[in-house]
């Protein structure tokens, strides 16, 4: 007799993006990997058993680039453009005490594992105290401290000035990372140079060392604004992405956010570099803007997706990253469809994260990472193509149960490592002092 310790029937099953649905499947689970794949077993018995009927699973979803902390300004930088993250008046990293951090990046990534994400790639500050804290909600994150030489206060009065002090520290707590929590648990490190223009150059060439050192993945903002752009191009002569290459980052361990304002020659070498691309197309649209996604990905770059900040919903990203694409290509075509959309929200983005072969499908010995939704609501009925209906009216808040490493992490729209209404207070408490603080020193400068 077959025993799992978790079995899963009478869903209906999207394997990976470019499989077709099967109905009235069964996932068995054993030691946080799947076991069995496919129709029903007769006589098989787990020590957990769900048995869901009307509901569709798919594997779990890959954010590849999400800062959970800027929860913080959801429903106010939205309208504000690019200019929040260089204003007084507005909360900004620097402004956090670890323990703000921690509440505020649990806050945001509770929300991404409540709508189907199963593992989030996170940078942002007091990183050696938020990873663990997201992974304690059973999530599995990839991640690493903000690293820097900029002095972000003094980008605040309009002074770009780059310390070797602040450079140095940046890369210290790095190592600390790697060094201490790459690998424990569900938690896996990387490198992440903010951007272009906040690193000198003389600091993109020592993140370029450890990267070759550590064999680990880059991430970093590229090509995100116009003054990015006038920033590198007055300091170097050259656009963001060809300082990359110049200082030995552009190649197929980046992954480059945003990547707006790329001139051709710029998504050339992207594509010959093999890179990719975390695709942000609900964030980048609010502001007006969007990323030339057809034109990368026939280039050769590798597409992700992902929602950056001030949400964690990777269904409506799937939606709004198909609906730019079709925008740009001013047509529908067969090379642009919801499985493409979803092979970027999965597998292609597990690749980028460094988990290539190991997470994105749902296939025997691939690690358990899963979700699912209740198809029992009337925007998702009729669902003749449960995928095709999933990304154009589908909603992280259809998500049902979260299996993570095979751990039931969200069950019946709740989560099961944590309070929810606890999770919700600290980040509102931790939101609220920050926004005072930020205000009060608009006020008096």
């Amino acid at each position: 007799m077959t025993r799992f310790d978790l079995l899963v029937e009478g869903v209906t099953l999207i394997p990976s993006a470019f499989e077709p649905p099967v109905t009235n499947a069964s996932i068995g689970i054993t030691g946080g990997r799947f076991a069995h794949v496919g129709p029903a077993l007769p006589g098989a018995t787990a020590a957990r058993h769900l048995r869901l009927p009307a509901h569709l699973a798919f594997p779990g979803l890959v954010n590849t680039h999400l800062h959970s902390a800027l929860a913080m300004v959801r429903g106010t930088a939205e309208d504000m453009g690019f200019a929040p993250s260089y204003t007084r008046g507005v909360p900004q990293a620097q402004m956090l005490s670890p323990m703000e951090a921690v509440a505020l990046a649990r806050l945001g990534a509770l929300e991404a594992l409540l709508s189907g994400c199963t593992t989030i790639n996170d940078v942002y500050v007091h990183a050696l105290h938020s990873l663990p804290a997201i992974a304690d909600l059973g999530l599995r994150v990839v991640g690493c401290n903000r690293i820097h030489d900029v002095d972000f206060d003094a980008v605040l009065e309009g002074r770009w000035e780059h310390r070797e002090a602040i450079g140095r520290a940046m890369l210290d707590e790095a190592e600390a990372i790697i060094g201490t929590l790459h690998g424990q648990g569900l938690i896996t490190a990387q490198i992440a140079p903010h951007a272009p223009d906040t690193c000198s150059t003389p600091l993109l060439r020592q993140v370029a060392e450890m990267a070759a050192r550590t064999g680990l993945t880059v991430q970093t903002h590229l090509c995100q604004s116009p003054a990015e752009l006038a920033r590198v191009n007055e300091r170097e002569g050259c656009t963001p992405v060809e300082l990359l290459a110049r200082v030995g980052l552009l190649d197929e361990r980046l992954l480059a956010a945003h990547c707006i304002h790329v001139t051709e020659a710029d998504i050339a070498m992207l594509g010959a570099a093999r890179a990719h691309v975390a695709h942000i197309p609900k964030n980048n649209a609010a502001s007006g803007r969007y990323a030339p996604t057809r034109a990368l990905v026939e280039a050769g770059a590798r597409l992700t997706l992902c929602t950056d900040n001030r949400h964690g919903d990777m269904i409506e990203a799937m939606r709004w990253g198909l609906a730019m694409g079709r925008i740009q290509a001013g047509r529908v075509d067969d090379g642009w469809q919801p499985e493409h959309m979803l092979h970027a929200a999965t597998e292609a983005g597990a690749v980028a994260l460094g988990h290539a072969g190991e997470l994105g499908a749902v296939r025997e010995g691939w690690r358990a990472d899963l979700a699912l939704v209740d198809l029992r609501r009337p925007h998702l009925i009729p669902h003749n193509d449960p995928l095709g209906t999933l990304v154009h009216t589908g909603m992280g808040r259809d998500v049902t149960h979260v299996v993570v490493e095979g751990a039931l992490v969200v069950e019946d729209g709740r989560p099961t490592r944590c309070d929810m209404d606890e999770v919700m207070r600290e980040g509102a408490a931790a939101a609220s002092a920050v926004w005072a603080r930020a205000q009060a020193m608009g006020m008096t400068t």
